[in-house]
């Protein structure tokens, strides 16, 4: 009998509970823009298999490192010097400057030109 009590009791707040419709939540907009935001990084996580959700990852030996002894060190003889007189110093010739004229420009030419052809017009004050 007491099982029997607790499965109806159960049943009943799980139909209640889908009885009972929630209001919509209005937090802001910020507030909903990064829970928007978090939920996409998870899912993109869920999709892409990293993070909590991915595959097992395998541990492997890395390879045993072989150390190779350096080449023998192998000593010649030095070279002999030589001594070789310097070279002349260069001498340069450098041209005398090209003397520069200046010619100023011609003066402009006016020329008058009267609004009536038939005869000079002589202004009046």
């Amino acid at each position: 009998m007491k099982r029997a009590v607790t499965v109806v009791a159960l049943l009943v707040l799980a139909v209640g509970s889908f009885l009972v419709i929630p209001e919509q939540a209005s937090a802001g907009s910020s507030t909903d823009a990064a829970l928007a935001l978090g939920a996409f990084a998870v899912f993109n996580q869920i999709v892409s298999g990293t993070g909590v959700f991915s595959a097992p990852v395998v541990v492997q030996q890395p390879p045993a490192v072989v150390y190779t002894p350096p080449p023998p060190v192998v000593y010649a003889p030095a070279p002999a010097v030589v001594y070789v007189p310097a070279p002349p110093p260069a001498v340069y010739y450098v041209p005398a400057p090209q003397p520069v004229y200046y010619i100023p420009a011609p003066s402009p030419v006016v020329t008058y030109t009267y609004p009536y052809p038939y005869a000079y017009y002589r202004a009046r004050w």
